[in-house]
This record gives C-alpha cells, sequence and structure tokens, in this order.
C-alpha cells in the first residue's frame, strides 16, 4: 500500500465497503457524493477532515468484486488502481497495483 500511498501527496485515502462492513460500528456521515455512472449503480462518497485525512465509500451493485482507481490526471496510465471483493467462502481480499 505503500506505492499507492506514496504518489498521493501525503494524503492518506481510505476506502471503505459496505458489503464488507456488516456488524461494524456505523460509519462516519460523509458530506460530498455522487454516482459515477449514468445508471446509479456507483456511488462515491467522500470527506476529509483538518488534517487532511479523506476517507472514500464506495457502494457498487457488483457480482462480488470492485476496482477502484486514483489518477493525477484522470487517465489509466500512472494511476493507483485498488481492487477488493469477497471470495465464495465469504473471505475478503484487496489488492493494490
Amino acid at each position: 500500500m505503500a506505492v499507492l500511498f506514496s504518489r498521493i501527496k501525503g494524503m492518506l485515502f481510505l476506502l471503505f465497503l459496505p458489503c464488507f462492513c456488516s456488524g461494524q460500528p456505523a460509519r462516519p456521515l460523509l458530506r460530498f457524493s455522487i454516482f459515477l455512472d449514468p445508471s446509479n449503480m456507483v456511488y462515491l462518497c467522500w470527506d476529509h477532515d483538518k488534517q487532511e485525512l479523506m476517507t472514500f465509500e464506495l457502494q457498487v451493485h457488483t457480482t462480488g468484486w470492485v476496482a477502484f482507481g486514483f489518477s493525477p490526471h484522470g487517465e489509466l496510465p500512472g494511476s493507483d488502481i485498488l481492487v477488493g471483493g469477497v471470495f465464495p467462502n465469504g473471505s475478503i481480499y484487496f489488492s493494490v497495483s
């Protein structure tokens, strides 16, 4: 994960996937949100605090996995990508590239 964060100039990004958080304490309210697609299947919420710690929540209608990328210019080359999902046995995985 250090590779992902090293290119983001000191800002820490946390990604919360609601389907992975059942039984956890209530999530913080995030002030900003947007649907990322015309079908309203991908919903992104985010917020930041005074220390510039950013929190993201990504809600996706999915078949068990999701990918999310960060890019300084909105393009795939040079972006950092997080892939996460749930295996059929219920275990969770995350991968950063």
